[in-house]
């Protein structure tokens, strides 16, 4: 089976977010297992070269790729993806006549040797060397071959076909990148990937012949005129196995994943969305009935995020079914039986107490003791306010940090001594885990509902 990485380029374009948004985007697309993700260049500009330090620093799975289109850039470009587990230099360089005249006031030779040179010298870096072809569809093909043999010879192990015209047809784009393969013979010892433009509507399409005619690598984004991350993995997912290609993406994930990119990017067009404007809300107004069956149940789990498993499944319809029979189900009410029903553990750590302090001309500090298995453990930690403060004074004992995914508070009794109920969701691994908490304090019903979660995926990593 062909493994087909994929190349997530949010960061990489011009958006709306916040600075926090889009680590927190890295974070998310680490965790959903995308192969690389591409920031933006650094040109010369320290707010860019601080993001992808921090991108690179909290990047554990994904490959993290620096784009470079000038020699003097490559040196600022290692230094911030150094400290990656997996870092990456991208040479990006035209090879049409048009663009290398416009942009570049080059001549095809002098490309060739810009090329070379730029390629070696990333190669002296880091040994994960890409060189991207842009606008190549419009160059000449004897040049195109020559460029990407400068690249191979010169150490890029991976070659990605960029269709900046996005003009072509599925069948002729495959035939493209087969003729390039008969062109350059070691592309067969290489990866080779592809950017498909979407002139067309067809990006993915020409991108999936592309993996059809050997390439296993494709430039996706959560939105845009390149082929839709969500869109380019069902493709994959469903068609994949009929060439011998799979991708690496955790596809429970992906759509609760997708839907929080979107809410990031406040300069986003709502048809550019690709179907994630709809999952946008943090619940989806969605009901089941009575008439449901456990398949109908399953797929409204997974557009929550949950991966369950035959038994937790079982449990889930079961409860699922009393609350129905007596009324409709939303997705709200479903959360809330997962978190009760679903992958019910032994505690590893159970509360013993709690002392929380925050006020308007104070930092939020909270101490929590927890028993875990008979020994007393405790955490002491300040926050932006008495749960955050909670939360991170329990990770403190842990020495784990676990992504919030979502956190909600609601009174499920009324009057002064009215209960509270929390639910926390958190991820790792790129799978969800829920905890439910109840009590007449609502700090204290969000602690045991962040320890019912974390029991969950201690438990699921150590049996205990």
């Amino acid at each position: 089976m062909n493994s087909i990485r994929l190349v997530e380029t949010t960061l990489s374009m011009k958006q709306g977010m916040t600075f926090k948004e889009k680590l927190e985007t890295a974070r998310i697309l680490d965790g959903v297992h995308v192969d690389v993700i591409e920031t933006c260049e650094i040109g010369g500009v320290k707010a860019n070269e601080i993001l992808v330090k921090s991108v690179a620093q909290q990047t554990a799975y994904s490959i993290v790729s620096c784009p470079v289109t000038l020699m003097d850039e490559i040196e600022c470009a290692y230094n911030s993806v150094k400290d990656a587990k997996k870092a990456r230099l991208n040479v990006k360089l035209p090879v049409s006549v048009v663009q290398m005249e416009y942009l570049y006031k080059k001549k095809p030779a002098q490309m060739l040797e810009m090329i070379g040179q730029m390629v070696k010298n990333a190669a002296t870096y880091v040994e994960d060397v890409e060189f991207t072809a842009l606008d190549a569809t419009r160059a000449e093909e004897a040049f195109l071959i020559k460029a990407i043999e400068a690249a191979v010879q010169s150490g890029a192990k991976t070659v990605t076909i960029s269709d900046d015209a996005g003009e072509m047809l599925p069948d002729e784009f495959g035939a493209f990148i087969k003729s390039i393969y008969v062109g350059v013979p070691e592309l067969h010892e290489r990866n080779v990937g592809v950017k498909t433009g979407n002139a067309l509507s067809m990006a993915c399409a020409c991108a999936f012949e592309a993996v059809r005619a050997g390439a296993n690598q494709i430039t996706v984004c959560a939105w845009g005129e390149q082929p839709g991350l969500e869109e380019m993995v069902s493709i994959l997912n469903v068609r994949g196995e009929k060439c011998g290609a799979a991708c690496n993406v955790d596809k429970t994930a992906l759509k609760r994943a997708v839907s929080l990119i979107a809410r990031f990017d406040r300069a986003m067009p709502k048809e550019a969305l690709n179907g994630a404007e709809e999952t946008v809300p943090a619940q989806p107004k969605r009901e089941l009935d009575k008439n449901a069956d456990i398949s109908a149940v399953a797929r409204a789990a997974s557009l929550l995020g949950y991966d369950l498993s035959g038994e937790d499944l079982a449990k889930v319809y079961e409860a699922f079914q009393n609350l129905a029979n007596k009324k409709p189900v939303d997705s709200r009410e479903l959360d809330a039986i997962i978190a009760s029903v679903a992958l019910q553990v032994p505690p590893t750590y159970r509360l013993s107490s709690y002392v929380v302090n925050s006020g308007n001309i104070i930092s939020a500090t909270a101490h929590i003791v927890l028993d875990k298995l008979g020994e007393t453990v405790q955490g002491l930690s300040a926050g932006d306010g008495p749960i955050d403060a909670a939360f991170m004074a329990i990770e403190n004992v842990v020495g784990h940090h676990y992504e919030l995914d979502d956190f909600e508070i609601q009174s499920v009794t009324s009057g002064r001594e009215a209960m509270g109920e929390a639910l926390v969701k958190l991820r790792d691994g790129g799978k969800l885990y829920s905890g439910r908490g109840i009590s007449t304090d609502i700090i204290g019903a969000s602690i045991r509902a962040y320890l019912n979660a974390l029991n969950k995926i201690v438990y699921r990593e150590t049996g205990v």
